[in-house]
């Protein structure tokens, strides 16, 4: 008998057919493959810490992975939010963690609060961006790409006791989509137990009327089903941190000491800071970055692509190949650059011809003005010529009446002296006589 193929089944919507064996064939040898590949890779988990500085976020670290992080202490005189990345390997039995902690220096430190939630988004986003960038390679090499993606952010609540502050609301609504929230309120020994439990009422009231969604621990898992189911009622987490170690009864604990008494971080009826940690490290680990993968990261991805053009389905929501996508795509960018092209080219024809007509007009300014000086040039000159003749005149006549005066005058000298003779004559005469 002919079986159809599997992908023909599964095309046509029919289930796969179960056979039975007649012996054991070994492929029921895969988890442990899977485990032993998985272990000998390593693993690695991010977490994103984001809170008030003061609320206690790089104690609870130490405590929580029982080990001494090095880091510098932050300071309330940032100018604004900074995101700080630290990784560490972490060696467990012969299991290998390579962890990565993010913390928000400066969160909620500034007068004006109004953008700080935005410096922890973009951070957020370049990691999506730089997965997907890899992602998107001809050569690609995730299985040695270290992966910087947030799988779980604790967001430290202050022990106010009263309400969630606007900040914390609104920095929670904008992450709620991008990253695995857990809510824990910081710091908790500072408020009664009375006080605790209603301030954690008063916290996911809140966070359900403003529709903020907080990570649920699954609870699809049979195995872990039930406590998951259990440790959802008890958040947001009520935690204390501490590296000090404390000799209670006969045993060295983690613990905090006031003058009123001593505090145990591991102590189920004084916080939650061993649930915390079971859900965190123990029990959900992969599931946190299970779903930072397939609902946070592939939301980022499709909306990337989308923004890119990218689609499923053509308009007639047939399926829609990647290789007619980018056809597509590129068919249009072409028909885009000649666009502009031409649209650079009509452009350029329009400038040239302004700058032409601009030239013209000045040559004509340019004529214009020197036929005006030219003309101006001629006045004057005719002006000048006219005032030498007129000059040339008046010296030929002031020569003529020189001339006429001198002649008189030697005419008037000549007369004088014939008369002076006469008179010398006579009077000669006259004395002969």
């Amino acid at each position: 008998m002919n079986f159809p193929i599997r992908g023909s089944l599964h095309r046509h919507g029919e289930g796969c057919r179960t056979v039975p064996l007649a012996g054991h064939v070994g492929f029921d040898s895969l988890p442990d493959q899977l485990v032993n590949k998985s272990v000998s890779q390593g693993f690695c988990f991010n977490i994103l810490c984001v809170g008030e500085t003061g609320l206690g976020k790089s104690t609870l670290m130490d405590t929580l992975f029982n080990t001494k992080f090095e880091g510098e202490p932050a300071t309330h005189t940032q100018p604004g939010v900074q995101l700080r990345s630290n990784t560490y390997d972490l060696q467990e039995s012969n299991v290998g963690l390579k962890l990565t902690i993010v913390s928000t220096v400066g969160f909620g430190d500034q007068i004006n609060k109004e953008d700080s939630y935005k410096p922890i988004v973009e951070f957020i986003d370049a990691q999506f961006e730089a997965y997907l960038q890899e992602e998107l390679k001809i050569r690609r090499v995730l299985h040695a790409y270290h992966d910087s993606r947030i799988h779980a952010c604790l967001y430290f609540i202050a022990p106010t006791g009263h309400s969630l502050k606007s900040l914390d609301l609104v920095t929670m609504k904008k992450l709620d989509s991008k990253v695995n929230i857990i809510p824990i309120i910081a710091k908790s020994d500072a408020i009664s137990k009375s006080e605790l439990t209603k301030f954690k009422i008063k916290i996911t009231s809140e966070l359900v009327s403003n529709g903020v969604q907080i990570y649920q621990f699954p609870t699809d898992d049979e195995s872990v089903a039930e406590i998951n189911g259990t440790m959802n009622a008890h958040l947001p987490f009520a935690v204390i941190g501490s590296t000090e170690e404390l000799k209670i009864g006969n045993k060295m604990m983690k613990a905090r000491q006031y003058p009123w008494g001593t505090v145990q971080v591991e102590n189920e009826a004084h916080c939650d800071f061993v649930k915390l940690r079971e859900m965190l490290i123990r029990v959900n680990m992969e599931d946190l970055r299970e779903q930072t993968h397939s609902r946070h990261y592939e939301l980022y991805r499709r909306c990337k692509l989308e923004e890119m053009g990218f689609q499923d389905t053509d308009p007639d929501s047939k399926p829609f190949s990647l290789q007619e996508t980018y056809e597509a795509k590129r068919n249009e960018f072409l028909g885009e650059l000649q666009k502009k092209e031409e649209e650079m080219r009509q452009m350029f024809v329009q400038r040239v011809k302004e700058k032409e007509a601009e030239l013209k007009e000045a040559e004509k300014e340019l004529h214009e003005k020197f036929d005006r000086l030219k003309k101006l040039h001629q006045d004057e000159k005719k002006k000048l010529e006219d005032k030498k003749k007129s000059l040339d005149d008046e010296v030929n006549a002031f020569k003529q009446r020189k001339t006429a005066a001198e002649l008189l005058q030697s005419q008037g000298s000549q007369a004088g002296g014939s008369q002076t003779l006469k008179r010398d004559k006579e009077k000669k005469n006259l004395g002969f006589l």
